[in-house]
């Protein structure tokens, strides 16, 4: 990818992966799937056109809040749980920028769910991307906020009591402009996700099935391994019918309210019975229901969710800020720090 200088067009730079490599060691288990994240995040930041200094990646705690530290870019390990905080503010302050929070289960959706609630809502033009594991890695395995029902970890002896969070549905409830989900297996299918993330104006939320070699081993593998994957995992693309299965045989329709897997061909089933993807319907009602969809009942959808258009937060505070200028005048803080009730304390 060619980027240009910001001195001159006269001055080109071609920047590739390893442009975007750190000179730091990368330290997580080996096999981790934070691996394959780093790597396809590194190979899909030359496709941005974006000189290096403009990209700023912030994390909070947890196994992939190290991933700053292996982007030869800017970066921010911040704390538990408020890298969207600390986000939104480097982004209304440089919105030029391009920024990434770098996120997991844990981190994001317990300590940090209010946080990452309000950065969505308010549809900050950044990039949002949850490594989901289903269980606390870093901290040794207890399990976190997305670990299933009766999980058995250090911390549930006797299996969890706790009823997962979604992170898509919890994303769509704080109404997400653009909703993705992807898989650590899959290389081509996650820098696709990231690209499209990052074209998208406004807050971009993308989940990525992250495995746990360690604490949580083979955590989705009955629908991600190759052999079984087509048969049990919708990829979803917009403006096609929801088929999926080996012969692609197999597809999504509604039944009332209730989405229901058929067999095309069989009791008279056919294409046109077929759900349509549409990512663009302003209602989230779709979105929400194959936020909802699992594995055995349903085949795991992975793609693009829901991607619609709506002011940024960005855009709104441009607005009001030329708005207060236009009718009050530029204003002088030196002023306006001065004013109203002021005293002067006095050597003795």
């Amino acid at each position: 990818m060619v980027t240009i200088d910001r001195n001159g067009s006269d001055n080109i730079q071609v920047l590739s992966r390893k442009d975007f490599v750190s000179d730091q060691e990368v330290r997580w288990c080996p096999g981790c799937g934070d691996y394959s994240i780093l790597a396809q995040t590194q190979r899909v930041m030359p496709d941005l056109g974006i000189p290096r200094e403009n990209i700023v990646f912030i994390s909070g705690i947890g196994c992939s809040s190290r991933l700053p530290y292996y982007m030869n870019t800017y970066g921010f390990h911040s704390i538990h749980g408020r890298a969207p905080t600390i986000a939104s503010g480097l982004k209304t302050a440089r919105p030029e920028l391009s920024v990434w929070v770098i996120t997991g289960d844990g981190d994001a959706l317990s300590i940090g769910g209010n946080h990452i609630l309000h950065v969505i809502r308010r549809n900050v033009d950044l990039q949002i991307v949850l490594h989901n594991n289903e269980i606390y890695g870093l901290t040794k395995g207890q399990y976190s906020p997305t670990s299933p029902l009766s999980k058995v970890t250090y911390s549930s002896p006797m299996g969890s009591i706790d009823w997962p969070l979604r992170p898509l549905a919890v994303a769509l409830g704080a109404e997400a402009t653009f909703v993705a989900r992807s898989l650590d297996i899959d290389p081509h299918h996650m820098v696709d996700m990231l690209g499209r993330a990052h074209e998208h104006r406004g807050a971009s939320f993308v989940e990525i099935y992250q495995n746990c070699n360690i604490y949580n081993d083979g955590a989705f593998e009955e629908f991600t391994a190759k052999d079984v994957r087509a048969d049990r995992m919708l990829f979803l693309k917009h403006g096609e019918p929801m088929i999926f299965g080996k012969a692609e045989d197999k597809g999504i329709r509604l039944n009332g309210l209730k989405p229901e897997v058929v067999e095309l061909g069989k009791d008279g089933v056919t294409v046109k019975d077929i759900l349509i993807h549409d990512e663009t319907i302003e209602d989230p009602t779709i979105a929400f229901m194959l936020s909802r969809m699992d594995y055995p009942e349903y085949p795991v959808p992975v793609g693009v969710i829901r991607a619609v258009q709506r002011p940024t937060y960005n855009d709104l505070m441009d607005q009001q800020l030329a708005k207060a200028v236009e009718t009050q005048g530029e204003g002088n803080l030196d002023e306006l720090f001065r004013q109203g009730d002021t005293w002067q304390v006095e050597e003795e």
